[in-house]
């Protein structure tokens, strides 16, 4: 199974003209290709998942490390 997101834009004008959302997610399945589009928007203060998910570690503390490490890399 393979799943993605990309911009509806990339679709051809058949295709894009039928999409009204700016992302599709892109999900195959045993050979069926399933397209839905995203029509919220991403909530770029929600605070980050997986390894994370314990909450202790907010998006912007994330953002500030990894800034911190390409200060590091120069």
């Amino acid at each position: 199974m393979t799943n993605m997101i990309i911009n509806a834009d990339i679709l051809p004008e058949p295709l894009f003209g039928l999409v009204k959302a700016e992302k599709i997610h892109i999900r195959e399945s045993d050979g069926v290709i399933t397209m839905t589009p995203i029509r919220e928007k991403f909530d770029c203060t929600a605070e980050v998942r997986g390894m994370y998910s314990d909450k202790k570690l907010t998006l912007d503390k994330f953002l500030e490390w990894k800034h911190a490490d390409k200060e590091l890399e120069r």
